[in-house]
């Protein structure tokens, strides 16, 4: 008869365990680590090397490449740390939370969303706006620094050792948090933390972190929190003074986390920034809603000025593809945010400066001609608009704006952020 130990290893290395786990590596794609295999590479490699990679597994013998160390610029000027394991040590983190994610998932709290089955982002800012329109209007933004990088491995491993009492996995898990980091080939010790990267950092964050949400929930507090982001609602400044001091003394002295003083802070809903949204008080019901945070538009508009640069030579088609990945992902993201005035001032942004790339395009003056004799301009007044010596700004603000008009960039093919606004609040 298999005792626990072996029923856990044998269902990590199960066929249809291996066969999930692989179709997802597959399908997430994502960079090359160390060793410079692709994802199309791991079907070939498994096919040579999968029994192999079992039997390491199964005497302690597998051991995992160091990470790739890869920088993430933050809009602050900071840079966030992304670990990149290889294809294969991916695919043997994936098999891994496969299988812990059954045993933890009935412990994890009610109010933890982030890297979860079936929960996200958005229900977080649903059960936050609840919260506020209850009453509980001071809010609790407690700012870990550098959770990820700050992970304490003894602390992890006996966390996972309460629930997980195969020795196999167990190791496993503790190579794969010892591995180190290759830094521009230089190789680095990981004496602390979980790279933010891999498959099994998700999982691993919110175990460590559970400690925090049963601590809140034994308090009686109101709380929504996703991954490292958490947000506590009290029914008063001086409550939420209170919970702050105790709350980060926690994180400190039991968990063995960092609280950056300077970025937590107390305050109310309308001078947060959680998850990207902010929140207002709608004056014609007195309620709390959600909407982007305006360094989330920012970001947008960023993105969109670097998608209709004219110094980015790229065809129509596949501009136009782009903006519309940009404008439905972030649509589907801030689906339950108030935006109108956004999406009207941010189509006609774009809408500008496209008519400067397609006039930019069209560079000969025949060209120019030619095109808006075919948008319905007259043979006389076409030669004198292709003619004109006027910057891009000036064509595409008069002229341009009148021959190459909204219904016609719609039919194009642009997408605008005002009708995916309509669309998801019809």
């Amino acid at each position: 008869m298999l005792n626990k130990d072996d029923t856990l290893l044998n269902e990590l290395l199960s066929d249809d365990n291996l066969k999930i786990a692989k179709q997802r590596i597959k399908k997430n794609k994502g960079a090359s680590g160390i060793d410079g295999m692709e994802v199309k590479e791991l079907d070939e490699y498994l096919s040579k090397h999968l029994d192999e990679i079992k039997e390491q597994i199964r005497n302690k013998k597998y051991s995992p490449k160091p990470v790739k160390r890869v920088e993430i610029p933050k809009p602050d000027g900071s840079v966030r740390n992304l670990g990149v394991p290889t294809v294969v040590d991916r695919f043997v983190q994936q098999a891994i939370a496969q299988v812990l994610t059954p045993i933890y998932e009935p412990k994890f709290s009610e109010s933890s969303y982030g890297f979860r089955p079936n929960r996200c982002c958005e229900m977080a800012i649903l059960k936050a706006l609840e919260f506020m329109n209850d009453g509980y209007q001071w809010v609790v933004d407690i700012d870990l620094e550098k959770f990820f990088d700050n992970v304490n491995h003894d602390k992890m491993i006996s966390l996972i050792m309460k629930d997980v009492k195969c020795g196999e996995i167990v190791s496993l898990i503790n190579k794969f948090l010892k591995s180190g980091i290759m830094i521009d080939d230089e190789y680095k010790e990981s004496v602390i933390g979980t790279p933010q990267g891999g498959n099994l950092s998700p999982l691993l964050s919110n175990i460590m972190l559970n400690q925090l949400d049963k601590e809140l929930e034994a308090r009686g507090l109101r709380f929504t929190r996703y991954a490292d982001d958490c947000i506590i609602l009290v029914g008063s400044s001086k409550a939420a003074d209170r919970v702050m001091k105790n709350v980060s003394i926690f994180i400190e002295s039991k968990l063995g986390l960092k609280v950056n003083m300077t970025k937590s802070k107390v305050s109310k809903p309308n001078d947060i920034k959680y998850l990207g949204f902010g929140f207002f008080m709608d004056k014609n019901d007195g309620l709390w809603k959600a909407k982007p945070h305006a360094k989330s538009v920012e970001k947008l508009k960023l993105k969109l000025k670097k998608l209709t640069s004219r110094r980015w030579s790229i065809s129509l088609d596949e501009r136009l593809e782009k903006i519309k990945k940009t404008i439905v992902g972030w649509t589907n993201y801030y689906k339950i945010g108030y935006w109108k005035d956004v999406a009207r001032m941010v189509d006609a942004h774009v809408r500008f400066r496209l008519r400067m790339c397609i006039w930019k395009q069209w560079k000969k003056v025949n060209t120019k001609k030619k095109a808006l004799i075919s948008l319905g301009v007259p043979k006389r007044e076409a030669w004198m608009l292709a003619n004109s010596r006027k910057a891009y700004a000036r064509c595409a603000s008069s002229f341009l704006n009148n021959v190459l008009t909204n219904k016609r960039l719609k039919e194009r093919g642009l997408v605008f952020l005002l009708d995916q606004y309509d669309l998801k609040h019809c």
